[in-house]
């Protein structure tokens, strides 16, 4: 039986994709629901191409993406949408008893304890499509949760792995854009590149895996082979490891809790090298402050996901250099985020606050 699938964010990376996976695998999957944030002519040639129903946020707005969920009866549900927008449409799809294919890191940075409640509620599981916590996932899934004592995250470590902090002070949008391994969008290409999508990432595994910061590791490793490791309470490590191809997630997390062949490239061992390296904190701050964050809890991973976004934005703007990225975010998480929100309404107020105190710090560096 084929399962049918509802692709949110159909046109970006992870959408895109998810789509490519359902076009060479036919048999297995049905594209019953798409989504995208504005490009309503590529939206219309895919419902065409895919037979299926379609919506463009920018024009049906909550209440359309609310209908198309409802009405697509998917069995499960990719949320490739970028940022903090991505929330809400991972509150609907749980809402509706759909399990979620997570790519958005945000709802869980944002709103996890939240989000996990209404799962429970709600009989739908969560199964994370990032190549790291996917990694996790199906590590911890065969291991036990019980039995690990530490997980590793890898990182590529972006285009300035090796640069001083005086030369991450001259880089350029172009520059942080050329990421070494990974073709992704290009918000978390700059969030790569600065290390706060990894940061991010720190945060996801905490809540995701139910364990404490300080057992959550980050390594860097350039060739973006392994995707991530736990070390097992006898002192033993195991990876996952696959070419740097975000289909072989997707395709893991819409056929999980089975293993099915496919179409995708096995890695081949032969040929290839890894490399290790500790991560520069002091020159890429942002992984520290996430730390920080994923430690504290209540609102501060609100604050440094808002922070972060808003900061991003004005650099892609032109409007701020690179390193001032981490001032805006440092600046807005010396502010009180102790408040601990119990509902969507309420992460949307302090993701709110948080924005409006990061944009007062980008203001203050344009005077």
């Amino acid at each position: 039986m084929k399962k049918k699938i509802l692709v949110l964010g159909c046109t970006g990376s992870i959408g895109s994709q998810t789509l490519d996976i359902a076009r060479n695998m036919k048999d297995s999957f049905e594209v019953v629901g798409i989504s995208a944030g504005h490009n309503e002519k590529s939206v219309q040639e895919l419902c065409k191409e895919f037979n299926c129903r379609g919506t463009v946020f920018s024009r049906d707005g909550i209440d359309g993406l609310e209908k198309l969920i409802k009405e697509c009866n998917a069995d499960i549900a990719v949320n490739g949408i970028a940022g903090s927008a991505g929330l809400i449409p991972s509150t609907l799809i749980i809402e509706n008893g759909t399990d979620l294919a997570l790519a958005n890191k945000e709802t869980v940075v944002m709103a996890w304890p939240v989000i996990k409640a209404l799962a429970e509620k709600h009989n739908a599981n969560i199964v994370p499509v990032d190549s790291e916590h996917s990694a996790i996932f199906n590590l911890t899934q065969k291991i036990g949760c019980k039995n690990i004592s530490e997980i590793v995250i890898t990182a590529s470590g972006g285009p300035f792995r090796e640069y001083t902090k005086e030369e991450l002070k001259k880089v350029t949008l172009k520059d942080a854009l050329k990421h070494p391994t990974w073709n992704m969008g290009p918000k978390i290409t700059v969030d790569s590149a600065s290390l706060a999508n990894k940061g991010l990432e720190v945060i996801e595994a905490v809540r995701l895996f139910n364990t404490p910061a300080e057992n959550v590791k980050v390594v860097i490793h350039p060739q973006s082979l392994i995707h991530s490791l736990v070390r097992t309470k006898d002192g033993m490590l195991y990876a996952q490891i696959s070419n740097p191809d975000m289909r072989h997630p997707i395709f893991g997390a819409l056929v999980w809790p089975e293993y099915k062949e496919n179409y995708l490239e096995p890695f081949n061992l032969f040929d290839n090298s890894m490399t290790f390296f500790k991560p520069r904190m002091e020159a890429f701050p942002l992984l520290s402050y996430a730390y920080e964050c994923a430690r504290k809890g209540t609102s501060y991973t609100i604050a440094f996901n808002a922070a972060n976004e808003v900061a991003v934005d004005a650099f892609m703007k032109d409007r701020i250099g690179f390193t001032e990225i981490f001032d805006v975010v440092n600046n807005t998480l010396q502010s009180d985020w102790t408040f601990l929100p119990e509902d969507i309404d309420s992460v949307m107020k302090m993701d709110l606050k948080a924005r409006k105190t990061a944009e007062c710090f980008v203001e203050k560096i344009l005077k």
